[in-house]
């Protein structure tokens, strides 16, 4: 990585990982940016909770994780120790939930550490995080003081009770993330809900996630890949709808990873199809080796995704991306003459197929210029430290 001159800064980076059973982009992330800032000379201090450990915790904690969500007291405890004896200059929150709570944020500040926020979905206002419910984009608890409509839905994990908790923790914590010293908004769509949630442009910053670089790109394969959670809202059925439209192996093929409800419409598809095959769960080189058999990346999801990971492998191992036009994909994908592939709405899949397996060639190059020019580690791994430089120079580390 280049070398900049900033500040030294300590950071804590705060993150409750999703369980390892179900592909988390959100995980890769802060794996990536923890091992990005360590390169450049940036003192890291993980501070993390894992879904998995829930099985495993005392008795005692069991009984307290349903109020986790607002307080959560063995991660307070745990992180005034660490700050105590570390006195980090900032502290980096991702995902709170269930484990860690939005209460880190005033932990922190009890402490006289600034917050910073990656704002990876929509869960300051919605309790599911994604906007979506039944199979359609859903905003029906914006603007409310508490979500009812989340508990009336079962939006949260299925259960009203649970729901109930999670529209309560957001109402408690309102306060809590309006404290918040910095948001780091993924796309500009983000930056957008931000706004509407009634935190100032001075509190908002546009930065993309980053992945490392991959090297030089193999040779286009054929044929597409998908590669996601296999749920309503990242949109297999859409996708095999429009691939049934085709005859059998005139696409190339179609390359299905991932797990979830919709397994048994991915398994069906491939027992019906030569042209389709269901690779199931993949890890990191699985995903890499399919890539790399493969010509597009597909990436279809009917939500307003926020910046699906997918993408990002795809332009920077120079797979161009057939997306449709939901969320941060098309401030991903770009358009004109840095466009990275294809963008469509979800009724326009079926036609944009072929174009896309006929175009890729041309566009492989684009994809992976766009990575290097807008998601390398070198252009966003500086831009981050500035961020934190930014509030521990005008920090006055006094408890708030």
């Amino acid at each position: 990585m280049s070398t900049v001159a900033f500040l030294t800064v300590k950071v804590v980076v705060a993150h409750n990982r999703y369980r390892e059973a179900i592909p988390s982009g959100e995980n890769v992330i802060v794996d990536t940016e923890i091992a990005q800032l360590r390169a450049a000379g940036i003192e890291v201090l993980p501070f993390q909770r894992s879904s998995d450990s829930i099985g495993d915790l005392p008795l005692a904690e069991k009984a307290l994780l349903p109020l986790s969500p607002i307080y959560g007291r063995s991660a307070q405890r745990d992180l005034s120790r660490l700050i105590e004896s570390e006195r980090p200059d900032v502290l980096h929150l991702h995902n709170p939930y269930p484990l860690l709570s939005p209460w880190v944020v005033r932990t922190a500040h009890a402490h006289g550490v600034p917050v910073v926020q990656t704002v990876h979905n929509y869960r300051q206002v919605c309790s599911s995080g994604l906007y979506f419910r039944d199979g359609h984009n859903c905003t029906d608890c914006r603007g409310k003081l508490i979500g009812w409509p989340a508990v009336q839905h079962r939006c949260y994990r299925g259960s009203a009770a649970q729901s109930a908790l999670m529209a309560t923790t957001l109402a408690v914590h309102r306060p809590t993330w309006r404290s918040v010293d910095r948001f780091i908004a993924l796309t500009d769509r983000i930056a957008a809900h931000l706004r509407d949630y009634g935190i100032s442009d001075e509190h908002i910053v546009v930065k993309p996630n980053g992945l490392p670089d991959p090297g030089e790109p193999a040779p286009l394969g054929d044929g597409f890949l998908y590669g996601a959670r296999l749920s309503p809202e990242k949109g297999l059925d859409l996708l095999l709808d429009a691939w049934q439209r085709h005859p059998d192996g005139s696409l190339g093929t179609l390359r299905i990873a991932g797990d979830g409800e919709l397994r048994p419409l991915a398994e069906k598809a491939a027992a019906e199809r030569s042209d389709v095959i269901y690779l199931g769960i993949l890890d990191q080189e699985g995903m890499r080796a399919a890539r790399r058999e493969s010509a597009v990346v597909v990436a279809v999801p009917t939500w307003n995704d926020t910046l699906p990971t997918v993408i990002l492998e795809a332009m920077a191992a120079g797979r161009p991306v057939l997306g449709t036009a939901v969320g941060g994909i098309p401030y991903l994908v770009g358009s004109g003459a840095e466009a990275a592939g294809w963008v469509v709405e979800p009724s326009g899949l079926a036609d944009a197929l072929p174009i896309a397996r006929a175009g890729a060639p041309a566009f492989a190059a684009a994809a992976r210029r766009r990575y290097l020019t807008h998601f390398h580690p070198d252009v966003l791994t500086p831009r981050l430290i500035e961020i934190y430089s930014s509030l521990t120079a005008n920090s006055d580390h006094l408890p708030r």
